[in-house]
């Protein structure tokens, strides 16, 4: 199955697969928490998304609850913050789970890929970023701690549209 077949449900319960949400172009794939350190980094986020969009990119939020408890809200409560407090535009999944026994079948595909460093695996923390290309590829994972406005990210991406 392609990774754009995978199931997995808009933040606001609707049905959809990741191409759904991604329009089948270049996206960014961040499991996001509300009330993390580097929860910050929707501002940025927000910016690739608004600066690249017409040029056939997106960024995907996947809320995950898994790195203590940091993003323990229900859909309605992330959909609100992410709004109100960072402007939010680009889609926003269900919550889901990226390590473990319950891993999001997205996830399942994504984690094998290696980051700068060659760390694969499970994913670390809140904010770890995958690039896709737009046939669902993945071509890059960066660490929580590298920011969405890296230059690392941004030339990942320009090399892409």
């Amino acid at each position: 199955m392609s990774i754009h077949d995978v199931p997995i449900a808009r933040l606001d319960g609707t049905a959809a697969t990741l191409g759904e949400l991604t329009g089948e172009r270049p996206a960014l794939l961040v499991n996001v928490a509300s009330k993390c350190g580097l929860t910050p980094q929707y501002t940025a986020l927000e910016r690739l998304h608004e600066q690249y969009a017409d040029h056939g990119f997106t960024v995907v939020g996947l809320p995950c609850n898994q790195f203590g408890g940091q993003e323990p809200g229900s859909s309605e409560e992330i959909a609100e913050f992410c709004s109100a407090t960072y402007g939010v535009t680009f889609p926003m999944t269900e919550k889901v789970a990226v390590n473990g026994d319950g891993r999001h079948e997205l996830y399942q595909q994504l984690v094998d890929t290696p980051d700068e460093e060659g760390e694969s695996g499970d994913i670390r923390w809140n904010f770890e970023k995958f690039l896709l290309a737009s046939d669902g590829k993945p071509v890059a994972r960066f660490s929580p701690t590298v920011t969405p406005d890296d230059p690392r990210v941004v030339d990942a991406i320009k090399g892409l549209l």
